[in-house]
Formats: C-alpha cells, sequence, structure tokens
C-alpha cells in the first residue's frame, strides 16, 4: 500500500471546514486540508500540520492544492426535507388562506396543470435549478398525481446532479376540487408504474419515496395498500401529519376508528424507519412516542407553518422524544425556496414559543444548522452518506464567500470566524454560495449541458 495515490484524489481543499457532529452542533475548523476522492468520497480532514504525511499517503504536491481565502469556507449542502417542486409555479405568492382553503382554492388548480408534460419541465426545471442555486444539495420532493411528469422530475434531478426522493402523489379524495383525484386502482397502479420506472433507471442518487398526499385525501384502502408497496419494495414514504387543527378535526370525522392521526399511518404501514411525516405541529406526547419506536422523522416547515396559520411546532418537545428531525422549505406553503430561509424562521419559531419561559431555551442558531445538514441526513436515513464531513461520506458540500460581489451584509475587522459564519446563515443568500457539490462532483456553477 506504500504507492502514491494521486489519481484517487479527485479535489484538494485547504482552509475552513464548518459542521455539525452528533456531539456538538457546530465544529469551526480553521486550517485544515479536506481530500476529496474520485469516487466523492471524503478521504480526508485533517489539521495543515498533517500536510507531509498526508501528501506521502495520497500522492499530492503543494501545488495541487487550493487554498481557500480568509473570507471563505465549506459547509454541507442543505437538506430539504419537504418540499412541493410544483407549488414552485406559485412560491411567493397566494399565502393569504389557512390549509384547507389554500389547497382548494391554488394548489389543487395549480397542480392539475401538471398534465401538460411541456409545463411540468419549464417549472421543474426552473425549480431544481433554483434549489441547487440555494445550496439545497439534497430535497424530498412531493410531485403531482402525474406519473410521467413525476417521472420526468426524476429525470431533471439526475441531469442537476442533485440528490432526492421523489414521490408521486396519491390521493382518490378531493370533495374540494374533484377534477383532481385517482380511483383508488388507478392510484395504487399508477404508483407501481412510477416506483419501477425510477428504480429500473437506477439513477445514482435520485430515489422513489411512496407519497400519500395527506390522511384526508386518501381512503382507508389506499392508505393500507400504499403501506404494503412501500413494504414491498423497501422505500421511503412521506406524507403530511397534524399540520392544522382543521385537519386534524377532519381526520377525526373520516376516520372514526383510529384514536389518532399517527394511529392512521401506523396501522397502515406508513409509519416506518424509513417515514419523514411534513409538520407535526399538533402531536401529543403518546403519538411523538409512536414515532419514536418506528424510527419515524419529522420535517419542520416553519415559514410554512406560519404563512398558512398552521401552528408552530415545538423542536424542543420532538427532541425530548428522540425524534430525527429535519427542516423543510415547503414550498409553496412556504413562500422561499431557500433553506436558508427555514433556519432563520426556525429560529424565531422557537425564540416565539420559549419567550419568557422558566427553564427553557430557544434553538441556537449552531444547533438550527446542524437541523438543517446533519438532522435533515437523519431524518432522510442518509446519515452514513451525507450531513457532515465525515471521513467516508460523500462531499455534498458548499463553498461560501462571504465577500462576494453584490454580497448582502459587510464584514468587519473585529469580525471573529464564528461572526463571518453566523452572517452568512442571517444575512446570506445564493450570491454568497459560490460552489455547489454533490458526491464530489460540481454542480453550480452550472455546466452548458443543463
Amino acid at each position: 500500500m506504500g504507492s502514491p495515490q494521486a489519481s484517487l484524489l479527485a479535489h484538494l481543499f485547504k482552509g475552513t471546514f464548518a459542521h455539525s457532529t452528533c456531539s456538538s452542533p457546530m465544529d469551526i475548523l480553521q486550517g485544515h486540508l479536506l481530500g476529496v476522492e474520485e469516487s466523492g468520497k471524503i478521504a480526508f480532514l485533517e489539521p495543515v500540520d498533517e500536510q507531509e504525511k498526508l501528501a506521502k499517503k495520497w500522492g499530492f504536491k503543494a501545488s495541487d492544492i487550493r487554498e481557500l481565502s480568509n473570507n471563505e469556507f465549506f459547509m454541507p449542502g442543505l437538506v430539504d426535507a419537504h418540499i412541493h417542486a410544483p407549488q414552485y409555479s406559485f412560491a411567493g405568492t397566494r399565502v393569504d388562506l389557512p390549509l384547507l382553503q389554500w389547497l382548494k382554492t391554488y394548489t389543487f388548480p395549480a397542480e392539475a396543470r401538471f398534465k401538460d408534460i411541456d409545463f411540468a419541465e419549464e417549472v421543474y426545471t426552473r425549480a431544481v435549478r433554483r434549489t441547487l442555486k440555494n445550496g439545497t444539495t439534497t430535497a424530498c420532493y412531493f410531485a403531482t398525481i402525474h406519473t410521467d411528469a413525476s417521472l420526468l422530475l426524476a429525470d431533471i434531478i439526475d441531469k442537476f446532479g442533485q440528490r432526492a426522493f421523489v414521490g408521486k402523489v396519491c390521493m382518490d379524495i378531493s370533495e374540494s376540487f374533484p377534477e383532481y383525484k385517482e380511483t383508488t386502482t388507478e392510484s395504487l397502479k399508477e404508483t407501481e408504474r412510477f416506483v419501477r420506472g425510477i428504480l429500473e433507471k437506477k439513477y445514482p442518487r435520485v430515489h422513489p419515496i411512496v407519497t400519500p398526499r395527506f390522511g384526508p385525501s386518501c381512503t382507508e384502502e389506499l392508505l393500507s395498500s400504499l403501506g404494503n408497496l412501500a413494504k414491498v419494495h423497501d422505500i421511503h414514504v412521506q406524507s403530511h401529519i397534524s399540520e392544522s387543527e382543521g385537519e386534524i378535526k377532519l381526520v377525526e370525522k373520516m376516520f372514526p376508528t383510529y384514536q389518532n392521526y399517527t394511529e392512521l399511518y401506523d396501522k397502515n404501514n406508513l409509519l416506518t424507519n424509513k417515514t419523514i411525516m411534513a409538520h407535526g405541529c399538533y402531536l401529543s406526547d403518546e403519538e411523538l412516542k409512536v414515532f419514536n419506536l418506528k424510527g419515524a422523522a419529522i420535517a419542520h416547515c416553519p415559514n410554512s407553518n406560519i404563512s398558512l396559520s398552521s401552528g408552530l411546532l415545538n423542536v424542543k418537545k420532538i427532541q425530548k422524544h428522540n425524534v430525527k428531525l429535519g427542516l423543510g422549505t415547503d414550498v409553496a406553503g412556504g413562500y422561499s425556496a431557500s433553506m436558508l430561509d427555514a433556519i432563520r424562521k426556525a429560529i424565531m419559531v422557537s425564540k416565539v414559543l420559549h419567550n419568557n419561559k422558566e427553564n427553557e431555551t430557544a434553538l441556537s442558531l449552531k444547533e438550527v444548522f446542524r437541523l438543517a445538514t446533519l438532522g435533515g441526513s437523519q431524518a432522510l436515513r442518509l446519515d452514513t452518506v451525507i450531513g457532515n464531513f465525515e471521513v467516508g461520506k460523500e462531499f455534498d458540500a458548499l463553498l461560501i464567500n462571504t465577500k462576494a460581489s453584490d454580497s448582502p451584509f459587510d464584514l468587519f475587522a473585529s469580525d471573529t470566524f464564528e461572526d463571518i459564519i453566523q452572517k452568512f446563515l442571517y444575512l446570506g443568500d445564493d450570491r454568497n454560495i459560490e460552489e455547489v457539490y454533490v458526491a464530489g462532483k460540481l454542480v453550480v456553477p452550472f455546466s452548458s449541458s443543463v
């Protein structure tokens, strides 16, 4: 093994790296060397005084090292644990109604348009470009009920090099907008076609996810059959749960034999260690115990919860029950496709909930940074692959330039490196995200082929 391995290193960076670990919400590693293998996996992350030893082992020269400036740092790619790709077409508008009316008035009519494959291609291309540009290296997407358009979304994601789960939406009940639903048989048949279609493509980083829209849009028969389908293929499941009080009342009315919303999913095999449920604002301690027991995760979508007046999620309560938790933008209920916005809103919601409460503290910026990176990877069961810069994981990373041209914030000589990172997380945007890597491959700036 003494032979040099220079050919195995695709990238070699020297500078500052900020990431989370299970024991620390944010480690800032200054003066470090990070090597990425040709396979896209991280070979090493060591202090620069190990350079000579590393050079001997990996066969690189000092001239192979790309040195970051003092204003630059690498952080892990952001994980959007819940986003509706078709709703990107009206993101930033129409957040003036509560959830159920919002679905009926805006969302279902907008999603019905995705029968038109050309329209779907335009929206999906823009959604993937926008999320990648904003640093989302991994996304958990809802599509629509249209199989071909949903398969197209997977193709577009693969072409751009993003990592993702994609779900064809399933719904056989839609009383508020009857034009947008399937029959039970059709929903199952088309979901099977969708899942097989993606699996047959053998995409390196795009996976199917079984997607009942939410309890009130599905019959018990459909929920149960989808649970079985996920089990047969051993794949992920996503849906919504306890987002608003109106939704919970509707579930109680429609499914009176179930004790609560969680039981509806659980008894139909939809609550597994590969399940991620969006929102969960009103989950009881009893329900959270079931989540913990099953290993199911929650995607916290603070912008959407505020924008649609749905509720406020107490993250500390979720964490007390040891339930896996990630962050989501929930476009377009959440009006921003940027995970930086999700980070900021999560902090604000926590501050509101814990305002002047004894023995309670709000989430810190560092803790929310972890939720947006490592937390999201844990929620999606990808934490052995991505989430931080541990050796052996794939290099999903953002190169941040805090002095980028036209940067939306200013730095001062007195700023520490921690100040600089905080300023980016609170004030930065895509202008500061100079490069985006997924599995060691540079995906932003976009290549001319996409």
